[in-house]
């Protein structure tokens, strides 16, 4: 059954690390128990970020790009351009979803949209992400509060892959990372892409209807 408020999804382009995580806060902090639901659908200017867990001896040697420290689960991850990102700012009681089953449709959102793509991937109970033939497409991480869940997962599409180097990703040595244009070379657009992915996320949570915002604004 669809909620009873809208969804609104907001493409923003490539943005500032900081400024996205700067206002995915306040929306957090500051809504309501009505307001709508958003997934946020962006990319990065590159940047390391450090999750609750994080442990500097992951942090290989991360060269000029900045390192933020973030209040998400989990370990070091990498951002650029070229990579899809997707915050579900979601409230979960009222979607009556808990944390497990929204990372459970997370998962299963991107093996779906992988799939249109040919792509054959897996989530692992031990090792939340996505994951093609054991390297790393998908990485995922949440923080929840008050039932109010912010930050969400980031699906590498067309990308330089280097940085990823410099850091054991998610708390994992020697952890492959690879991306859907290896698989699929005319898979490069991220915004394309994560319209399609939207898709899949938004009937996954209830929704069949959303509205779509370019930029920050609301109208």
């Amino acid at each position: 059954m669809a909620p009873d408020l809208p969804l609104n999804v907001r493409y923003l382009g490539c943005q500032s690390y900081l400024e996205a995580f700067e206002k995915m806060q306040t929306f957090t902090n500051e809504r309501t128990a009505d307001t709508p639901d958003e997934l946020w659908v962006l990319e990065h200017e590159p940047v390391f970020t450090q999750g609750q867990a994080g442990k500097a001896e992951h942090l290989l040697g991360t060269g000029e790009i900045p390192v933020v420290q973030v209040d998400r689960g989990g370990q070091v991850t990498y951002h650029g351009p070229g990579q899809l990102v997707v915050y579900l700012l979601l409230d979960l009681k009222r979607n009556k979803l808990g944390v497990r089953d929204l990372v459970t449709l997370m998962e299963e959102s991107v093996v779906s949209l992988l799939a249109d793509y040919r792509v054959t991937a897996a989530a692992k109970p031990d090792a939340p992400g996505v994951y093609v033939d054991g390297d790393k497409i998908c990485s995922l991480g949440l923080r929840v509060r008050k039932s109010r869940s912010f930050h969400g997962l980031a699906l590498n599409i067309d990308m330089d892959l280097e940085p990823f180097l410099r850091i054991n990703p998610c708390g994992y040595a020697g952890l492959q990372m690879t991306q859907l244009s290896n698989f699929a070379p005319s898979a490069t657009k991220v915004e394309k892409i994560g319209a399609e992915l939207v898709q899949y996320l938004a009937n996954a949570i209830g929704y069949t209807t959303w509205h779509t915002i370019h930029g920050w604004d609301s109208e």
